[in-house]
């Protein structure tokens, strides 16, 4: 469908196919989207480096194309390599929030598109289940080191809310499971 004048639609565009990413998610994906960034932006004060929450694409083979995804969350160091509205370096950290029509993409296309790009962390967040999986590149391949899911019931023999997640290039940066999923209401 065309675009109205004067109408903006957020897209991503991997391996020439666009794909649109109205209407916007659920409520709590900008919830959690925000409770992160909220943390990383409070301790990378003073620092060379950027967290860009859902507003700079990252462009990750300018050389030989025109393709670019938006994550949800991304540290970036190399301020150089912003130009406009993206990116063309290698972020230091991302996040994907999960969200019913982005969770394939997210989990399959954007993850190996980070992996191959070099991109050192890698979360991939589900507010529905508070949920986290992390992985770390290492030898080029992801690997899965940590996955949770919040129990926030401090009775229950797996009780983990103030579990400490720290980032692994920048190790001051750390929350807890009940900081990411602060306001989330467990259905």
């Amino acid at each position: 469908m065309p675009l109205l004048e004067g109408e903006y639609r957020k897209t991503e565009k991997i391996d020439g196919v666009i794909y649109d990413m109205s209407p916007s998610p659920n409520y709590l994906h900008g919830v959690v989207n925000g409770n992160i960034y909220t943390i990383i932006k409070n301790c990378l004060k003073d620092s060379l480096c950027l967290v860009f929450m859902e507003n700079l694409d990252f462009k990750y083979h300018p050389e030989t194309n025109d393709d670019y995804i938006i994550p949800d969350i991304m540290i970036v160091c190399g301020r150089n390599k912003i130009k406009g509205g993206s990116y063309t370096g290698v972020p230091k950290f991302i996040v994907e929030t999960l969200s019913p029509s982005t969770a394939m993409r997210d989990l399959s296309a954007k993850k190996d598109i980070y992996e191959t790009a070099g991109v050192l962390e890698y979360w991939i967040v589900s507010p529905r289940e508070c949920g986290v999986q992390i992985y770390y590149l290492n030898d080029g391949k992801y690997e899965l080191v940590n996955s949770y899911i919040l129990e926030n019931d401090k009775t229950d023999e797996h009780y983990n809310a103030e579990t400490v997640i720290s980032l692994r290039a920048f190790p001051h940066i750390h929350m807890t499971l009940a900081d990411i999923f602060e306001s989330v209401e467990v259905e």
